[in-house]
């Protein structure tokens, strides 16, 4: 068996924010890991049933595996569904599955702090997945609103800020771009 490339160490990046570009930010990452021959995961919190255009090509590549979870709707104002919670469950318990087997050097939880600011996913047991992740494992946590207590455990952050966006002037988002 040959032995595969680990990360030492293995960091806990947040990509957050209300600028465009956290997934793609993360997508990008994931495609620069997999060229240097490492393993890649991937578990989208709500985004189950969208058709995002990184899917398509993403389920095509090597070392690299990606599940969405959700209902294809966005969550409003009156809060999530039950639906909502059970995938978000589904989700976490898969995450600390991939997390804690060590298998993936670098695992993506895209969406995970919006699922927190919603209640379909529990700060505590995201800081439990960060404290007990194995050394080589990078963890990317994406989504608006990271909570303080994240950002304060983490080593890189970066937040993503809108100045201008099209959305403002009316343009809807366009396939390729922004899904």
């Amino acid at each position: 068996m040959s032995r595969r490339p680990r990360l030492d160490p293995g960091l806990v990046e947040i990509y957050t924010g209300d600028g465009k570009g956290k997934t793609t930010a993360a997508v990008g990452l994931a495609i620069r890991a997999i060229g240097r021959g490492l393993k890649v995961f991937i578990i989208q919190f709500i985004k189950g049933g969208f058709d995002f255009g990184e899917l398509h090509v993403l389920e095509k590549l090597p070392n690299i595996e990606v599940r969405a979870f959700g209902r294809g709707r966005f969550i409003t104002s009156s809060g999530p569904s039950e639906e909502d919670l059970a995938e978000a469950r589904r989700a976490m318990e898969l995450a600390r599955e991939v997390v804690m087997s060590g298998e993936y050097d670098v695992v993506i939880l895209d969406e995970i702090n919006v699922a927190i600011y919603f209640g379909l996913v529990s700060l505590e047991e995201v800081l439990d997945l960060i404290k007990n992740k194995p050394p080589h494992v990078e963890l990317i946590l994406t989504g608006r609103r990271a909570p303080e207590e994240l950002i304060e455990v983490a080593d890189l952050v970066t937040e993503m800020r809108e100045v201008k966006h099209p959305y403002k002037r009316g343009l809807p988002p366009r396939p390729g771009i922004e899904f």
